[in-house]
């Protein structure tokens, strides 16, 4: 059980140790956008996020409440 348990320290150390590395390597320290609609790639595919895609569609056909 405590071997376990320092492995995973150790795991989890590593890990940060990685992502200050990468952070300290950036010149402004932060890390980019993962955010769909900030993909340039995916705006040239006409990718876009689930909730643009949501809109557009009730744009187009709007829901009907049944009375």
């Amino acid at each position: 059980m405590a071997e376990t348990l320092i492995i995973s320290a150790l795991l989890l150390a590593v890990g940060m140790a990685l992502l200050l590395v990468k952070v300290l390597g950036r010149k402004d320290g932060t890390f980019s956008s993962q955010h769909i609609h900030d993909s340039e790639a995916m705006r040239e595919r006409g990718i876009h996020c689930v909730m643009d895609q949501d809109r557009e569609m009730r744009e187009k056909k709007p829901l009907r409440l049944n009375n």
